[in-house]
């Protein structure tokens, strides 16, 4: 590819593959809920040991190929590449997740739009609002939905220095911004102190088999590995980028977005006695009502924290479709318009399904094994694909590709003691962890 990330670029590019909607909810409450800080140090050795090990196995496949998923397995093999090239599937673990996280994406953006009228002042009322939402109103629901695909999917249109690295060169920074802004009003409220006590003290008694294995699927999933982003980033990758430094911002970017997001949500939950709670219902149900109380201040905290999870979700639904993008464009010889239309209209259709999937009277014709199509799509990406995929590159760049290659593209920058720990853990250690959260979540 002739286009080239830079440097800055490139960090910038990852952290928002990185950092999506699920730091806003998913991280701090399992965080709080799972031993403070004693849960982080746990999730942080888990993010060095398996998430950056396959991280780095992507970014060698991407960069000494310079190919799309399936041809980079095929090429780098040194017997058996059609046969490997059959791993480059896992790819459409992407088409999944982008398809159902479009549609929270949307979900997002109508609460941005709320933040200009009246918040809802109680659980109870928040709740419903939310309900009657997802589950009645299938236009609006569509419409949202409609709005985000269109955003990124055009950014796609304009290539990797004019769509990826760019809109990440101005999303990132202003993620972090309105972030330190609504941080830094923390700071004045009461409910800050105990934040940080909830988050950040440790509390070694509540961590057990439960919460370790918490943090090793929260690990291995943060750092967006097992569908070939990483490596699709990383065959646009400048010689000249460090590519050990490069990877350890990305890991501290996304652990520090995380924990200030849930320095943030949690000063609200205490500074008015609320209970905190996990998944939708932190951000969707609990949070309006908190920022109902403070007037007019808080539906302009409302839309600040609400844009800023926008910003981060559309970064991540980039990353998730750009290796198939580049596979139809590189393979097929498709121009990257036509490979973005193919893939577009596949994340659409299965973006609508999910919709309809919560839909009253619609829902019931669309359940399958006994779960909601938008379910059944979330349980087969993270339970099952991306494991699946996150082993295949272990194994692989573990055993199969040759070791020279590796030493010749990583040695010069993390030594020669680091490379090997690297290369000791992708082999015995990270597939072994991997296989752990898969058999868990199965189970």
């Amino acid at each position: 590819m002739a286009e080239k990330f830079s440097k800055v670029g490139f960090i910038l590019s990852i952290v928002g593959a990185a950092v999506g909607l699920g730091n806003a909810w998913k991280f701090p409450y399992m965080v709080g809920s799972n031993g403070g800080s004693a849960f982080v140090l746990v999730y942080l050795f888990f993010a060095l040991i398996v998430g950056l090990s396959i991280f780095f196995a992507e970014m060698a496949m991407g960069k000494i190929s310079g190919l799309d998923t399936p041809n980079a397995f095929k090429n780098l093999a040194p017997k058996y590449g059609k046969f490997w090239s059959f791993a480059g599937i896992f790819m459409i673990t992407g088409i999944f997740v982008a398809s159902f996280y479009t549609l929270i994406i949307g979900w997002v953006i109508k609460y941005v739009i709320i933040s200009f009228g009246v918040l809802p002042s109680d659980i109870p009322s928040s709740g419903k609002m939310f309900e009657n939402f997802i589950s009645k109103n299938a236009f609006e629901q569509i419409l949202y939905f409609t709005i985000a695909f269109l955003a990124y999917f055009f950014v796609l249109t304009k290539g990797v220095k004019a769509g990826i690295e760019r809109i990440n060169l101005w999303l990132i920074p202003a993620l972090f911004i309105l972030l330190m802004l609504m941080l830094g009003y923390s700071f004045s409220m009461n409910g800050f102190e105990k934040a940080v006590k909830f988050l950040l003290v440790p509390d070694f008694a509540k961590i057990d088999k439960d919460s370790i294995l918490a943090a090793l699927g929260l690990a291995f999933f943060t750092m967006c590995v097992g569908i070939g982003a990483i490596l699709s980033y990383s065959t646009s990758l400048d010689d000249r980028t460090n590519l050990f430094t490069s990877s350890l911002y990305v890991v501290l970017l996304n652990i520090l977005v995380s924990v200030v997001i849930g320095l943030i949500v949690f000063t609200f939950v205490f500074e008015f006695n609320s209970e905190p709670m996990g998944g939708v219902g932190l951000a969707f149900v609990s949070l309006p009502t908190l920022f109902a109380k403070l007037g007019t201040l808080g539906n302009v905290l409302s839309f600040t924290f609400f844009t800023a999870l926008v910003f981060a979700g559309l970064t991540s639904a980039i990353s998730m479709v750009e290796p198939c993008i580049l596979y139809l464009n590189r393979a097929f010889k498709f121009s990257r318009l036509k490979a973005i239309i193919i893939v577009g209209g596949v994340v659409y259709l299965l973006g609508i399904l999910c919709a309809l999937s919560n839909i009253d009277g619609v829902k019931e014709n669309l359940v399958f094994f006994g779960k909601g199509f938008f379910d059944l799509l979330d349980f087969l990406s993270s339970n099952i694909l991306l494991p699946l995929g996150g082993i295949a590159f272990c194994v692989f760049v573990g055993f199969v590709m040759n070791k020279q290659s590796l030493e010749r593209l990583f040695v010069p920058f993390m030594g020669e003691m680091i490379f090997k720990i690297w290369y000791f853990l992708l082999r015995f250690v990270a597939p072994v962890c991997v296989f752990i959260v898969l058999i868990g979540g199965l189970i």
